[in-house]
């Protein structure tokens, strides 16, 4: 009996590969350009954390860098969604693109330069550099782990996973603990961040989740 339905099973999925023979290929293949256009999105998103370096630096200067930066990107991707090609920003757009972006202005890098933008503009430079490093690190990590790993996805994630999550408060904890010494400040940090990364915003949790750990590290110091 058991012999006839495992023969009848391998019946049925030979039928199937003969139907659509690239059927598993295709979807092997999709798989792995989403994650590849994630890694390269990611990447860009964690240059962001040079910001409070170079604020360190010279805080006028990077302040106007972030902020000229967003204004060009955004003129270029609008020129890209009306089908005029710049060259390497479009193509860098596209490829790290999603496939819900495809066709439609990507609103990721705006929200990633404002966030950091905003956070060494409203908080003085240790919150600044937690909130940013918050975004940077917390944020990339968190993604990559659920893409890679997440299997546990309870309904007050909004889809995202348990395991992505632990790896945002995680991250956010090592970097908030490595800038401020203090450990309650960044288990406080890394909380606040786990919560405002599991929220459905889309690319506006680039805006909120700095400006959140950034205001409460502010309150607490």
């Amino acid at each position: 009996m058991i012999k006839k339905s495992f023969a009848r099973m391998d019946f049925l999925c030979i039928m199937w590969l003969m139907l659509e023979p690239d059927a598993g290929l295709n979807n092997d293949v999709g798989k792995n350009n989403d994650l590849k256009s994630e890694i390269i999105r990611k990447l860009i998103h964690l240059l962001i954390a040079f910001s409070p370096l170079m604020a360190s630096i010279n805080r006028v200067f990077t302040l106007f860098f972030l902020l000229i930066g967003t204004i060009f990107y955004t003129i270029f991707e609008l020129l890209r969604y009306k089908g005029i090609k710049i060259p390497l920003i479009s193509i860098l757009t596209t490829m790290a693109s999603r496939p819900q972006d495809r066709g439609r202005f990507v609103p990721g890098p705006v929200t990633l330069g404002l966030g950091a933008f905003l956070s060494l503009l409203l908080y003085p430079p240790l919150a600044a550099s937690i909130a940013v490093y918050a975004l940077a690190f917390g944020d990339t990590f968190a993604c990559l782990a659920g893409k890679l790993f997440g299997r546990i996805k309870p309904a007050f994630l909004f889809g995202k996973s348990i395991e992505g999550s632990l790896t945002c408060f995680a991250a956010v904890f090592v970097t908030s603990f490595l800038v401020s010494s203090n450990i309650q400040l960044a288990l406080i940090s890394a909380f606040v961040a786990m919560i405002a990364e599991a929220l459905p915003l889309e690319d506006f949790d680039n805006l909120v989740l700095p400006l959140a750990v950034g205001l409460v590290v502010f309150l607490l110091t």
